[in-house]
C-alpha cells in the first residue's frame, strides 16, 4: 500500500502527464472534493473530472509543488498551477471560454489518505486573483 507522500507525489505526477487514468486511480470510489465556488463533489469520477477540467481548458498545465507538510494520513501541498487558457474550462460554477491567457496561480490542498487512496481533498486558491490574470475581472485599484 502507498504511503501518503507516494499519492502525494502520483497525484502531481499524474496531474502534470494530464493522465486521466492514473487521477482515477488515486482516489477512493467514495472521495469527496471542495473547491472555491461551493465546489462540492463526491466520487472518484467527480473529482477527477474536475481536475480534467481544467487539464483540458488549459493543455499546457503544470503544478509546481512550493511546500508540503506530510503526516501519517494527510498531505498539505502549496503550490503553483501554470498554464494557458486556450479551451473552454467546463467549471461547476459555469463555463468561461478561451482567453488564451496565461495563467500562474497560487494554491493549497489538503489531501486525506485512507489505504493508499485520496478519501477528501479540500483546494483553496483565489479565484479574484484567477478572473483577473484571465482578464475576466478588473484588477483592483491602487491604494496607493
Amino acid at each position: 500500500m502507498r504511503s501518503t507522500k507516494e499519492l502525494a507525489g502520483q497525484f502531481v505526477e499524474a496531474f502534470n502527464k494530464h493522465d486521466e487514468k492514473a487521477l482515477l486511480a488515486l482516489d477512493a470510489p467514495d472521495a469527496t472534493f471542495a473547491a472555491p465556488g461551493g465546489v462540492a463533489l463526491k466520487g472518484r469520477e467527480a473529482s477527477t473530472g474536475y481536475a480534467m477540467a481544467w487539464l483540458n481548458a488549459f493543455p499546457d498545465a503544470r503544478m509546481l509543488i512550493r511546500n508540503e507538510i506530510t503526516t501519517n494520513d494527510t498531505i498539505v501541498q502549496e503550490f503553483t498551477f501554470e498554464g494557458t487558457h486556450t479551451a473552454t474550462l467546463h467549471a461547476p460554477t459555469g463555463d468561461l471560454p478561451a482567453t488564451n491567457k496565461r495563467l500562474s496561480g497560487r494554491g493549497v490542498q489538503i489531501i486525506k489518505v485512507r489505504d493508499g487512496l485520496a478519501t477528501d481533498t479540500q483546494l483553496y486558491f483565489d479565484q479574484v486573483d484567477i478572473l483577473t490574470q484571465l482578464g475576466l475581472m478588473p484588477a483592483a485599484a491602487s491604494t496607493r
